[in-house]
């Protein structure tokens, strides 16, 4: 492990911050008392600023500024500052916010909605988010292929990897390399990662592979909030987010940090994994997030050297959910071993294998998606 990084202590954070004047009161945000929730993890910063929930979208400066005082100090390297408002008691609480009279949420730093999101990502047209009830359903490897396959259309395509807790992107594309932190227009952005004709961003380029990731929410959401607003995301007309699995914080997070076009639910034909998508598809319900379609994952197995088709999983769950919910069904995508080879290889099957069945069923789903998105 480089050692600058174990140099960063919080009393020299906290001593950079003593350099960050309150533009309304005449004292340093320390004295204040404004900082909390102060996290140093492998030279990751993270920590929020309360102020008031009026005085948030005038105060994005401040937050900058005690950014880079914190990003000066030998040995960081990434700094997360989130403002965040008291909420009074009593007061309507987001879903599945935790117990407690108070609780702090996000300020946005500035006006919200589609508006809020030109200003924060000026070239993302569409953002996707790719998610599911559970895990082990094939997410990540349908966000990947999805992302490749829309590019392959003459699109811009970012890939943004919030799936905190089992970052998996740098696998599925290859990437072993750390991102850049560059000067772009007088902002200090991270530069995302490029393989196979996207822009990647993930937390899996942060720390080593085999360091598990034990974050409670506020850090999530913090993470999930400085990859939309720190990164360099020009020339990304469209913006695939792959979810962690589950209805957590990165979920909620995000839909209220940036106007989502839709969500695209992946599961797989058994019983539980529809039970778990029907919980997904809820969740975006009650976040206004529309959801464009369920995409069914593992949804048979071609014996290739027979024909013979076999359902190991059942079949048409997935058709039968996207009736009984109203919601488009997207394609199926069938059991290959040559997805997982292709993943672990970091070649998605699309780019690996672009004539076999699997390939024709990603592209399928990418014209499927790719139409919906045009409608608006």
């Amino acid at each position: 492990m480089d050692e600058k990084r174990l140099q960063v202590t919080e009393d020299q954070v906290r001593a950079a911050l003593a350099n960050v004047q309150d533009p309304d009161h005449g004292k340093d945000i320390v004295a204040l008392g404004r900082v909390h929730g102060l996290v140093l993890r492998d030279g990751n910063v993270g920590f929020t600023i309360e102020v008031e929930a009026e005085r948030g979208p005038a105060l994005e400066g401040l937050r900058k500024e005690a950014e880079e005082k914190v990003m000066a100090l030998p040995g960081v390297v990434s700094v997360t500052a989130v403002l965040t408002a008291e909420r009074p008691a009593g007061s309507a609480r987001s879903p599945g916010a935790g117990p407690g009279p108070a609780a702090q949420e996000p300020v946005a730093p500035g006006a919200g909605g589609r508006e809020h999101a030109e200003a924060l990502l000026p070239d993302v047209t569409h953002i996707v988010a790719v998610a599911s009830g559970k895990g082990g359903v094939g997410k990540s490897t349908v966000a990947v292929n999805l992302a490749i396959a829309l590019s392959q259309r003459g699109h811009g395509v970012g890939i943004m990897d919030a799936d905190i807790y089992g970052p998996s992107m740098p696998t599925m594309l290859g990437i072993h390399d750390e991102p850049e932190i560059a000067d772009v227009d007088g902002e200090r952005k991270i530069i995302p990662l490029e393989r196979h004709g996207l822009k990647v961003m993930s937390l899996g380029f942060l720390q080593p592979e085999d360091d598990p990731v034990i974050w409670r929410g506020p850090l999530v959401m913090r993470a999930v909030k400085q990859f939309l607003r720190d990164v360099d995301w020009r020339g990304c007309e469209v913006l695939v987010i792959d979810l962690p699995p589950g209805t957590g914080d990165a979920q909620l997070t995000l839909t209220q940090s940036a106007p989502i076009d839709g969500a695209i639910i992946v599961t797989t034909p058994q019983d539980v994994a529809l039970i778990d998508a029907r919980k997904g598809l809820h969740m975006f319900e009650e976040v206004d997030v529309p959801v464009l379609g369920i995409i069914e994952n593992m949804s048979g197995y071609t014996c290739p050297e027979c024909g013979h088709e076999a359902h190991i999983f059942r079949s048409g769950g997935g058709k039968r959910t996207a009736d009984e919910l109203g919601i488009p069904l997207l394609g199926g995508v069938p059991i290959d071993p040559s997805v997982a080879e292709s993943g672990d290889a970091g070649t998605p099957v699309v780019l690996a294998d672009p004539d076999s069945v699997v390939a024709a069923a990603f592209q399928n789903i990418a014209d499927a998606v790719e139409e919906i998105l045009k409608k608006g």
